[in-house]
């Protein structure tokens, strides 16, 4: 059996007898929706992450659009991200209407280029969407001063980025709001669907509540048009036993990082990089080389799983092709898609594996 580029089977036996528990209390109290486990969650993140308020939604996806439409953002209206990133951040944008607008991205880090945005800013502009893209923060203080000589919004989309740090302080508690995936190969991954918003502005958590459940605060008595977006009881009962271990997975994840670093830093690869005031958490390890075909076919032949994220930059999808972007527009994103390539990076990966791992990398030549 080959090296998984994620071993979500071996993260469970790990917790199996709590993971098993706490799915059959669920079953046993055949509450299943809008219920105390979900509840015990958002009071559980809002803690972990420093903030007021964390709102539990259906996805990551609708985490985005429902703060976007929270935010009264919709046609006519622009939003900055990057073109480097999860089809998601951007197509939340469009969805409510507005114009997505992007800006290239730093070559270390492969976040957003902050010497770039405010040249993106025009009387159209209303939010910015930064993306910690592989658990590695923006300084969002420094979007936050920005936007504020803007009137701008912030929303952190910290979907790969829960737990990972900027000068101290938590993804998702830097911005006007912050919003997660729990997508099971997240670092705080359910068996299935789910996302949360985190806020410290108190009307905006009161208007995502209203919003996630058709509109309404009262059952049957509906003030907006909303949506259908709430976290099962199931999956929060397992993200709650999750949620526990999650720094300790992370440090994991960092040890592998620091490892694979020792073990690949004499080849002529791009390793990640960082910013020395971020404390990430490497949701992935993403190298980058100009002979990244090779290298996938040595890696594969091997039984080592690996992947591209990305293929392809958002402003170069087909889907946005009527917004006018053309190739070159964004060069350091779209070579970071020629180049880049995950490799397993998770607490279970074995220092054996990773010296296999790094002994077939060494040997393309």
């Amino acid at each position: 059996m080959g090296i998984p580029l994620l071993d979500l089977k071996a993260q469970y036996l790990t917790i199996k007898p709590e993971i098993d528990q706490a799915v059959l209390s669920v079953l046993d109290s055949a509450r299943f929706i809008l219920g105390p486990e979900m509840k015990a969650l958002e009071q559980e993140i809002a803690a972990y992450c420093g903030v007021r308020d964390a709102v539990a939604v259906a996805n990551g996806t609708d985490a985005l659009v429902l703060v976007l439409k929270a935010m009264g953002i919709g046609p006519g209206d622009e939003v900055i991200t990057s073109p480097f990133t999860f089809f998601a951040s951007a197509e939340t944008i469009a969805q409510v209407g507005a114009t997505p607008v992007f800006v290239d991205i730093d070559p270390m880090t492969l976040n957003m280029d902050l010497n770039q945005l405010e040249d993106k800013i025009t009387s159209k502009t209303k939010a910015i969407i930064p993306v910690h893209i592989f658990g590695q923060m923006v300084d969002v203080e420094r979007v936050m001063e920005i936007a504020a000589r803007y009137d701008l919004k912030v929303i952190e989309d910290a979907a790969q980025a829960i737990g990972a740090e900027y000068r101290g302080r938590r993804a998702g508690s830097l911005g006007h709001a912050g919003t997660f995936s729990f997508f099971p190969t997240k670092n705080l991954g359910g068996y299935g669907d789910g996302g949360m918003i985190v806020t410290d502005d108190n009307y905006l958590a009161s208007e995502l509540r209203m919003l996630r459940f058709h509109g309404c605060q009262t059952k049957y008595y509906h003030e907006k048009i909303g949506y259908n977006s709430r976290l099962d009881e199931i999956q929060a009962a397992i993200l709650r036993v999750k949620l526990k271990y999650l720094d300790q997975w992370n440090e994991g994840r960092r040890q592998k990082a620091e490892n694979y670093d020792q073990l690949l830093q004499a080849l002529s690869l791009t390793l990640p990089g960082r910013d020395p005031l971020a404390k990430p958490i490497y949701h992935l390890y993403v190298l980058r080389t100009d002979r990244r075909q090779e290298l996938m076919d040595k890696l594969t032949a091997a039984g080592i799983a690996n992947a591209i994220y990305y293929p392809v930059p958002l402003h170069l999808q087909r889907a946005f092709r009527y917004l006018g972007y053309k190739e070159g527009d964004f060069p350091v994103a779209e070579k970071a898609c020629r180049e880049a390539l995950a490799i397993p990076c998770y607490p279970e990966l074995t220092p054996e594996q990773q010296e296999t791992i790094a002994s077939v990398i060494k040997n393309v030549r």
